[in-house]
């Protein structure tokens, strides 16, 4: 009679321990992968305001997306290279130096100001707004083109000289930043595509 109660007694009360460490090895499962998706949405956030951050000056676009690398990288299943992250980082910086430059260099060799190039980011900004994709063009030409008249230029053939210049510059760092950008969520696609088995 006691065998017989023995045979109805559930398997975990034979074997306590197998059940303890699979329970246990299931809780962990769940919190690396509720981990894993955490630092997946975070860095995928990072990375498109990096790309944001293209079209608005005072957010550096691909420096913020290396940081949803760095975030990446602490996943579970995505491991990036540390010289993969050196290498990224100081393409990033060195955009970042460039985006800086570029727009000086543009406004000078077209004889443009600092006013001008100051309107130009506000109107790139200003332009994106209220007039979506075209604000692109027309909002920069309108903001170098008001600073360089509120510079003082009375001769509007050399403000509008001046307004293209800075223009020029601001595209020109624009573009690079969108190609970084670009290029970081690329990766980031890749990275993710490779483990989607992990998270079905």
């Amino acid at each position: 009679m006691h065998l017989k109660n023995d045979f109805k007694t559930p398997i975990y009360n034979f074997y306590p321990n197998l059940f303890v460490n699979f329970n246990h090895q299931v809780i962990l499962l769940q919190l690396n992968i509720s981990m894993d998706i955490f630092y997946l949405s975070i860095s995928f956030l990072l990375i498109v305001i990096g790309l944001v951050g293209c079209f608005i000056p005072i957010i550096p676009g691909p420096i913020t997306g290396w940081f949803g690398f760095l975030l990446l990288n602490q996943t579970e299943q995505i491991k990036l290279s540390t010289l993969f992250l050196v290498l990224t980082f100081i393409v990033a910086f060195i955009i970042f130096i460039i985006d800086n430059i570029i727009p000086i260099i543009g406004a000078k060799i077209f004889g443009g100001s600092k006013k001008g190039i100051i309107g130009a980011s506000l109107g790139l900004i200003i332009g994106i707004i209220f007039l979506g994709p075209f604000g692109l063009i027309v909002g920069p030409f309108l903001g170098a083109l008001s600073g360089e008249l509120i510079n003082g230029r009375n001769n509007l053939f050399h403000s509008f000289k001046a307004a293209f210049g800075a223009i020029l510059g601001l595209i020109s760092g624009v573009f690079l930043k969108l190609t970084v950008s670009g290029t970081f969520l690329m990766i980031y696609i890749y990275e993710v595509w490779k483990i989607k088995d992990y998270f079905i």
